[in-house]
């Protein structure tokens, strides 16, 4: 049985197939032709944590395919007295996919261990190849193929997204320059991190223009905890961490004097919500480089993808 948890799992191949799927079901989605390849299955959403664009893009995509979603807030079901195995195995007899927002990614690996329907790891402490996987397909559509996206570069914070999306490239033979003074600790996986540097497509710097240099797309996403802040302002308890991160990553921040002095050319992308003012300015997501909501928008159609994939349905 297929699951998708960490791209650690997949193959270039695997990849590949699921971009081309996407590529084909969105060609089919802008033509207005219906694609109604799940009727009659359900996708279970469980989410124990808040979510926009992943609930949106596999609910609307999920109805696309004619099928149906069920969304489920931990904290309004039985998940926090019962057994968490219990309830998670009498859960999945209900549904055909279970996609999964969770805190721990060790629940989401215990709930594919039961192998009774796939499961997708839609966010978690060191994971989120949803994410990774549409941020290739949009990189792959605006260079025009695959084979045109020969280097990125990640500025700021080491993270969840940061981990799928390198090994991704580089199982793709992309180079990724990683511009990131900081990681975060909950996100560390040596193993992922052993496979990707095994592939020698990933290296660090810490100094941008030779992050920058000759990338064909900049990544960057949030290192600014929300924790940190009510109704707009910082908590005293975090002012000195607050600070801390700031004075260190604020030189990464992705901006458009950045790109101009660097990377004029490089597309700029970040996979929301976007703090303003932090890890990206509001010049560079107006910026015409700027393809951060296509970006958005591509996750519900290679989500599409991922849930034929995963179901072994094919497109004629």
């Amino acid at each position: 049985m297929r699951h998708l948890i960490s791209l650690k799992e997949q193959s270039a191949d695997d990849i590949r197939e699921i971009l081309t799927l996407a590529e084909r079901i969105k060609k089919m989605y802008k033509k207005g032709i219906p694609t109604p390849h799940l009727s009659g299955k359900t996708l279970l959403m469980f989410f124990q944590k808040g979510s926009t664009r992943t609930r949106i893009s596999f609910e609307a995509g999920m109805t696309e395919l004619g099928g149906h979603a069920i969304y489920l807030d931990a904290a309004k079901t039985q998940f926090a007295l019962a057994d968490f195995r219990d309830e998670i195995r009498a859960s999945m007899r209900f549904g055909d996919v279970l996609m999964m927002r969770l805190m721990r990614v060790e629940d989401v690996a215990l709930a594919a261990s039961f192998d009774q329907i796939p499961v997708i790891d839609g966010c978690s402490e060191k994971y989120h190849p949803c994410q990774a996987l549409s941020d290739i397909f949009t990189m792959a559509e605006h260079s025009n193929g695959l084979e045109n996206v020969k280097k990125i570069a990640w500025l700021g914070i080491e993270n969840n997204v940061s981990n799928t999306l390198k090994l991704a490239c580089a199982k793709l033979g992309i180079d990724v320059a990683l511009a990131t003074p900081e990681v975060n600790d909950a996100s560390v996986d040596f193993e992922l991190n052993d496979q990707t540097e095994e592939t020698g497509m990933v290296r660090k710097t810490l100094d941008i223009k030779e992050a920058l240099h000759g990338a064909d797309y900049v990544h960057t996403d949030t290192w600014m905890d929300v924790e940190y802040f009510k109704n707009g302002e910082v908590r005293p308890e975090f002012a000195n961490e607050y600070e801390r991160r700031r004075a260190l990553l604020m030189p990464y921040q992705l901006n458009a004097a950045l790109i101009r002095a660097h990377a004029s050319q490089a597309g700029i992308m970040h996979c929301m919500p976007m703090h303003v003012g932090y890890e990206i300015s509001r010049d560079a997501i107006d910026h015409p480089n700027s393809i951060i909501f296509d970006q958005a928008e591509n996750r519900k159609h290679v989500q599409k993808a991922i849930l034929l994939w995963l179901l072994e349905m094919k497109i004629p």
